[in-house]
């Protein structure tokens, strides 16, 4: 069972650094775009984590569900803003709009990106 937590585990850490790579990246950019990287890297995020949590709650682990709860909630927010950034990003990199509309779902993904990581850290 400590493969697969351990295997669980760097998935949703690469989930994360999917996230998080192209985010920092673009910092110094003005064109703010949201990628298939960091879309696919929220999705991941989710499904890994909720196996994490799986995998404690069969081992037995004292699982923080409050914590787990609140840690969810951001992740389907950063989630769904991806999604919809993504598509925006998208339809405006194929000629048909701007990307200004995307730059506040860019900085919401990011910022809720760094909540998170603060709340797996810090809450004990």
């Amino acid at each position: 069972m400590d493969i697969l937590r351990y295997t669980l585990l760097v998935l949703h850490l690469i989930g994360l650094a999917a996230i998080l790579g192209p985010f920092l990246d673009q910092l110094r950019s003005d064109a703010k775009r949201v990628t298939q990287t960091m879309v696919w890297g929220a999705r991941a995020q989710i499904v890994t984590g909720l196996l994490l949590v799986g995998v404690a709650e069969m081992n037995d682990y004292d699982v923080d569900h409050a914590k787990i709860a609140v840690k969810l909630v951001v992740a389907l927010a950063i989630a769904g803003l991806a999604e919809v950034a993504g598509k925006r990003t998208r339809v405006a990199l194929a000629g048909s709009g701007d990307l200004s509309p995307v730059r506040t779902l860019w900085w919401l993904i990011g910022g809720l990106t760094v909540v998170n990581i603060i709340v797996a850290v810090v809450w004990h």
